[in-house]
């Protein structure tokens, strides 16, 4: 496989790097540490076996975050492609270029306004009806957030080396005070004590197939929620206002997509591990459904956690729409149109 010219990746980091900096503070300080944690990880290109030093890290985030400072007036650059230059988010004109050599790129504008940028060595390539799905494992830039499922038009991408990188972060967390719960059970299902390393891959497989369909749930969405929606997403003006949309969505994906395809197999552990990462608001919403999933595990049964699913694609659905009705009731989204209540009312 040849080498990237240069020029090329740097100047995608560059814009990596602007986005980041002007971005950055937006996030929590937790969630803030933990992607630093993980950004510098892939940056050193260190082993999962590499135990991280706060103070090496320490000083590698602080040196960063004064780079960054010379970045908060930066323009995004044109990207240097043979025999001509093209704006940054002409994903279609650079991929013309990579994708007969093995690699992809991938820009747009991911959750809270920032764009991602990130280009990553080719792994598999398919087409569906109406969608096209890129699946990538080593990346040659990126930025400090690493999403590791994303849709950019009719292209879905699978973004391995974050995905690992990601599940060895929550590993790591578990690993702090190992409480008996979704991620314990997981990591016993793939014998993560005895074999770490395949018990990752083994995981990273998993978590490919559930995220793609993930993915795919987000599209038959698309189709029955219009246009409208992506508009009410982009016009928020609120954080906590765009989290509960997308809470809702994934929700709405999931039960469509998801947990039916996962409750159809024998095989329990790529179900623990969806409970794994449900997490955040998400869980906060879908209180219904993790009972269920708790009573699975007593009970030996999932007829319960099956009649959720079921019940939870119309709730959400309906859910949905309220919004919607919402959004065009005040002609815009903000921080007033989805009220506590709503948010309450929502819960299933």
């Amino acid at each position: 496989m040849p080498r990237l010219p240069t020029p090329f990746l740097d100047a995608v980091q560059h814009n990596c790097d602007v986005s980041d900096a002007q971005h950055a503070g937006s996030y929590t300080l937790c969630v803030y540490l933990m992607h630093m944690r993980e950004y510098f990880r892939w940056e050193r290109q260190l082993g999962f076996d590499v135990v991280l030093r706060a103070e090496e890290v320490g000083e590698w985030v602080q040196n960063r975050e004064s780079y960054w400072d010379t970045l908060e007036d930066a323009s995004y650059r044109a990207l240097p492609l043979p025999g001509q230059w093209v704006d940054a988010f002409d994903v279609a004109a650079v991929n013309a270029w990579l994708v007969p050599l093995g690699y992809g790129y991938s820009a747009g504008i991911g959750r809270f306004g920032k764009p991602v940028f990130f280009v990553g060595r080719l792994t598999a390539s398919e087409s569906g009806e109406g969608y096209r799905l890129l699946c990538t494992d080593s990346e040659q830039a990126r930025e400090m957030i690493a999403p590791v499922a994303m849709t950019r038009g009719n292209t879905i991408w699978i973004r391995r080396e974050s995905m690992r990188r990601a599940l060895w972060e929550m590993i790591e967390e578990w690993r702090w005070k190992k409480p008996r719960n979704a991620m314990s059970r997981t990591l016993e299902s793939y014998g993560f004590i005895d074999d770490a390393q395949g018990a990752l891959e083994r995981m990273v497989e998993v978590f490919t197939e559930t995220a793609i369909l993930h993915e795919l749930g987000e599209r038959v969405c698309g189709q029955q929620l219009g246009s409208d929606w992506e508009d009410m997403l982009a016009s928020t003006d609120d954080r906590t206002t765009e989290a509960l949309i997308r809470a809702v969505r994934d929700h709405l994906a999931d039960c469509l997509m998801v947990l039916p395809a996962l409750l159809a197999e024998e095989e329990r552990a790529p179900l623990h591990f969806y409970f794994a990462t449900m997490t955040g608001l998400r869980r906060q919403l879908f209180p219904a459904l993790v009972d269920a999933y708790e009573g699975s595990l007593s009970g030996n049964s999932i007829s319960r956690l099956k009649q959720v699913v079921r019940q939870g694609a119309t709730h959400w659905l309906e859910g949905a729409a309220q919004m919607l009705q919402a959004y065009h009731k005040r002609g815009t989204c903000c921080a007033a149109t989805f009220s506590v209540e709503m948010a309450e009312r929502l819960k299933f």
